[in-house]
């Protein structure tokens, strides 16, 4: 190897040793194998991620109403929602109401391209981003997920954050009116040229949607449900929300007796 002349002497090339390329490639290369890596070995460890990650779409059955909306405005048709209809007897009297009754919900994440349209439109909170990302199939078949691995993927949804400092908190919806009807008046005196007209009607108000009964949890239940889940090698915050949903669905059962 020649470099050149450092202007000095008689102006000869100088010749440097053989074999420095070498060395100082090796030097780099030693520098960063004494370095700490910073490539995780997946799936060995799990990578960190921040707890607001958009990793896969998860729905909160309790708060469907089955308005259609999400499958509506998917410009994918990923969403398949089948539903019926069943008629309750109101608790304090009055007519009968039809409600809809959730059967199917489906997401096939083989079309689904994750533009989060569904959770912008649900009007009723049922439908969530969740960090979860394990969820690969080797079969493209199983890639459309039902309603119950829906509802296992919201367990690690995390609550919002809190407000900033200074911040004002968010408005109350304004109590809605109920018409009432208005105080009676004495009855006109009928005459031939104005002939008496028939009382209006008042418009009927619509009936509020009612809320399950607000019950405490079936520790029982929730104790057994824990401990099963746990034993399977469940994720513990998975498991601590599928034993609260068995003990809130077995309150609710032993609140309405049986």
């Amino acid at each position: 190897m020649i470099e050149p002349s450092n202007g000095h002497g008689n102006g000869t090339p100088r010749r440097s040793l053989p074999g420095v390329g070498l060395v100082k490639g090796l030097m780099v290369t030693l520098k960063h194998m004494l370095q700490r890596s910073i490539t995780q070995q997946y799936p060995h460890v799990k990578p960190d991620l921040p707890p607001r990650t958009r990793g896969v779409i998860a729905l909160k059955e309790a708060n469907c109403t089955v308005c259609y909306k999400c499958s509506r405005e998917c410009p994918d048709w990923c969403i398949y929602i089948d539903a019926h209809k069943e008629t309750h007897e109101p608790a304090s009297g009055g007519r009968a109401r039809s409600v809809k009754v959730l059967d199917r919900f489906a997401i096939d994440y083989a079309l689904c391209m994750y533009c989060g349209i569904c959770v912008e439109v649900c009007p009723f909170d049922a439908l969530f981003w969740s960090p979860e990302f394990e969820y690969s199939e080797y079969d493209i078949l199983k890639l459309t997920h039902e309603k119950e691995k829906l509802e296992e993927w919201t367990y690690k949804v995390l609550p919002p954050p809190p407000l900033e400092v200074g911040a004002e908190p968010p408005e109350e919806p304004a109590p809605v009116a109920v018409p009432t009807a208005p105080a009676a008046s004495p009855a006109p005196v009928a005459t031939a040229a104005a002939p008496e007209a028939a009382p209006a009607e008042a418009p009927a108000a619509t009936p509020a949607r009612e809320r399950p009964p607000e019950v405490e949890l079936d520790q029982e239940t929730h104790d057994r449900v824990l401990a099963e889940e746990l034993a399977k090698g469940t994720d513990r915050r998975v498991a601590e929300g599928k034993a609260r949903r068995a003990a809130m669905i077995e309150a609710r059962k032993k609140a309405g007796g049986g």
